[in-house]
């Protein structure tokens, strides 16, 4: 690859790549969760790694899929529950059209709307355009009152963030800027949900 392309690829990545964080705790980041404002992106709960989307040609057919397990799925309940007694306000629920992103997503947040935009496009994402919805998602400010619930993949988001995979079950909070910019302000691991309470 020419060093000019790798140059270009480099600069375009910067230009999309999240402001440094400013880390919300504790009593801060429920305080600022019931404002609203924030995109709450969660990484699907824990899998079946057994199973995989190899033979999948439906999304609406699960047994071609890799799906939640047991635990994967009461840790959803309980993520969903903390959030309900911290009176943590969600509005537009998204996901992804996987099962386990749409199970994950119901458990926790509430019924959603099916977005390919949170699972980005077909393809390599040389260009920076395979998620280019997403990053319009992550960076569009969110209306005080209510934040935004994404549930989707590990994948999409670390290309867009740049940051280390989220765990299954791990919820970031976003602060859109606008401009596709956005500032992750926490990492929310499915175990830290109690203490919060």
């Amino acid at each position: 690859m020419p060093f000019v392309r790798l140059a270009a690829l480099f600069f375009a990545a910067l230009a999309f790549a999240p402001l440094a964080a400013q880390t919300l705790a504790g009593t801060a980041l429920v305080d600022a969760l019931r404002q609203g404002g924030y995109v709450l992106y969660l990484r699907h709960a824990a899998t079946d790694f057994g199973q995989n989307d190899d033979a999948m040609t439906d999304y609406t057919n699960c047994a071609q899929q890799r799906n939640l397990t047991e635990a994967g799925r009461a840790d959803a309940r309980a993520i969903g529950a903390a959030l309900k007694e911290l009176r943590i306000p969600v509005g537009p629920i998204l996901a992804s059209p996987f099962c386990r992103t749409r199970e994950s997503a119901e458990m926790v947040f509430g019924k959603p709307t099916i977005a390919n935009a949170v699972r980005g496009g077909p393809g390599s994402d040389d260009s920076g355009q395979r998620y280019a919805e997403l990053r319009k998602l992550l960076s569009t400010p969110v209306a005080k009152g209510s934040n935004l619930a994404i549930a989707s993949h590990g994948n999409p988001f670390r290309a867009v963030a740049g940051t280390a995979y989220l765990q299954e079950g791990e919820i970031a909070v976003i602060e859109p800027l606008g401009n596709d910019k956005f500032r992750i302000v926490a990492r929310v691991a499915k175990s830290d949900w109690a203490s919060l309470r």
